[in-house]
């Protein structure tokens, strides 16, 4: 008998984003595609995932068994402050058409992507899997956060009535080459990266919105793909988890914008707007139960994973998102 092995087809929706870009460079670039599998990174011009026809259309073109959900509005904490309706709007059409139509064409497995923002505000730290619904979200971007977590319960509800494994991942701070670099609305990463240029090449002061004591994990975007590929292929359950570095890896942002100023070199006067908000003073997340599964996974160092995403940025500012 000739066992024939159907191909494992993996759509990714927001393919053309940061985490998309960095899991092609994976599957394409390092060999972290496998023999079997047909990759196809969407962008938002090949569908409009706001619109359900649209989504249905390239779901039965593409007919995947298997999806990472990266599409979703994103953006910093100002543009969060400014636009929670449409944060929560967009989010909410978005992420109930691809996994209704990823139902509809049988698709095995979505992976979706939250964000440690869906946590809530008042918790105890470091927070973990079991305490997203504990509580309402920080105030400055709650439509964001409500839609993110609202995956989860939908996530829940198709195992629960149709006993689809769809899942979803919790990253923290994301950041590396083909991120968002515009300073009004970027992540603060990205945006200080892009502040520090900017003012190297003026001969100005890195002006840093905030205080600068606000603390975060920062996850480099290539080690959230390689761990994305494993969570496609190895993790089997319904309940999310969270990928992140660990808890001493935590920084606080003035400690992020000196590794800025020391990974480009940059000479000039930092200077602290503290007219600016600082947002969530923290959001320690714990990686334990990443670690249970992979103990052994080797994070590259802040220090190395942010000086790639400088040089990638001024190597390539003119076509650099910002």
């Amino acid at each position: 008998m000739i066992l024939i092995l159907c191909p494992m087809r993996v759509l990714v929706t927001g393919g053309s984003g940061l985490v998309g870009r960095a899991i092609q460079h994976i599957v394409k670039e390092e060999g972290g595609g496998k023999e079997g599998e047909e990759w196809t990174f969407l962008s938002s011009k090949d569908a409009n995932l706001m619109n359900m026809e649209e989504t249905r259309a390239v779901f039965q073109k593409h007919r995947p068994t298997h999806i990472i959900h990266l599409a979703a509005m994103v953006g910093g904490l100002f543009k969060n402050m400014r636009v929670n309706l449409d944060f929560w709007r967009n989010n909410i059409y978005i992420n109930d058409n691809v996994l209704q139509a990823a139902h509809e064409v049988g698709v095995v497995k979505v992976v979706s992507c939250l964000s440690t923002c869906i946590f809530p505000d008042k918790t105890t730290y470091p927070i973990d899997e079991t305490m997203i619904h504990n509580g309402p979200p920080h105030e400055s971007n709650f439509g964001y956060a409500y839609a993110k977590r609202m995956i989860d319960v939908h996530n829940r509800a198709y195992f629960q009535q149709h006993g689809r494994y769809y899942t979803a991942v919790i990253p923290t701070n994301v950041f590396g080459p083909h991120d968002n670099f515009s300073i009004e609305d970027g992540h603060v990463l990205p945006g200080l990266i892009h502040k520090a240029y900017i003012a190297q090449k003026e001969g100005k002061p890195l002006v840093v919105w905030g205080s600068g004591t606000p603390r975060r994990q920062f996850i480099y975007s290539l080690d959230l793909a390689r761990l994305f590929l494993w969570v496609l292929r190895e993790y089997n359950e319904v309940e999310p988890i969270i990928l992140s570095v660990g808890e001493e890896d935590e920084v606080s942002i003035k400690e992020a914008a000196d590794a800025v100023v020391a990974a480009l070199g940059f000479k000039g006067e930092v200077v602290y707007d503290t007219s600016k908000a600082d947002g969530q003073f923290k959001k320690t997340a714990s990686n334990a139960k990443l670690l249970r599964y992979l103990p052994n996974f080797s994070f590259t160092p802040f220090n190395k994973a942010l000086k790639d995403t400088c040089d990638w940025f001024v190597a390539n500012y003119d076509t650099a998102r910002k």
